[in-house]
């Protein structure tokens, strides 16, 4: 995930100075152990009626536009959250989205939204990402916990982001980046992906196209 090019146009030195207000952290005992990142962008207007089917990427890519044209914001984008497997549980997760929604509000921002990364997807690769979502409990929720989270908390499922992260490399790129090596040409699963990665041997790379779910918090 960290070789996705776009995310230079926020993690950057040079830029992410301009989104501090937006980080958190988490902090147990003097020592981080979460952390989360988020967005602001401009939305419902000319070219923006809709969330992107781009999701992940094109979010920070319209925020990087706003910065330079120097667009007010007027919504929040969840990037990340992350907790070292100590923090995991016990509500945490629910913390710092909270922390999210309330700098949401305190910039005056009537909307958040997520490009979930369903945390359990990369058991199933092979599975469409609308079949995944679609496969829901007893109690119409779906399965997989983190979705579960955000919809049972207030979220609203508004669509499918189907290109949401675009990873590219070489052979040798992909191979140094997980420790593998290929030895085909076609869709390879990896461990932690949420859909088959494609090689092209005969062109010497390989991209990875990952799907997303966008979610609405009404604040």
């Amino acid at each position: 995930m960290r070789h996705d090019a776009v995310a230079q146009l926020y993690f950057a030195p040079s830029r992410f100075d301009r989104y501090l207000d937006y980080a958190f952290v988490g902090v147990a005992g003097g020592k981080v152990v979460a952390r989360a990142f988020s967005v602001p962008f401009a939305f419902n207007i000319d070219g923006r009626a809709e969330l992107p089917d781009g999701g992940w990427d094109e979010v920070i890519r319209w925020a990087h536009d706003d910065q330079m044209a120097g667009r007010a914001p007027n919504a929040l984008s969840a990037l990340e959250i992350s907790l070292l497997p100590e923090a995991r549980g016990g509500g945490n997760s629910l913390a710092l989205l909270d922390a999210m929604k309330a700098c949401a509000k305190a910039h005056g921002f009537a909307e958040m939204f997520a490009p979930v990364r369903p945390n359990q997807k990369h058991l199933r690769p092979f599975v469409p990402m609308r079949d995944y979502v679609d496969t829901v409990g007893a109690d119409g929720f779906p399965t997989d916990p983190w979705l579960r989270t955000h919809l049972r908390t207030g979220a609203r499922l508004v669509k499918i982001a189907p290109y949401s992260m675009t990873i590219v490399g070489s052979i040798a790129d992909w191979s140094r980046w997980t420790g593998m090596s290929f030895e085909r040409s076609g869709e390879v699963s990896i461990a932690g992906a949420l859909v088959p990665v494609m090689i092209s041997l005969e062109q010497d790379y390989a991209v990875y196209v990952e799907p997303n779910v966008w979610v609405r918090y009404a604040l």
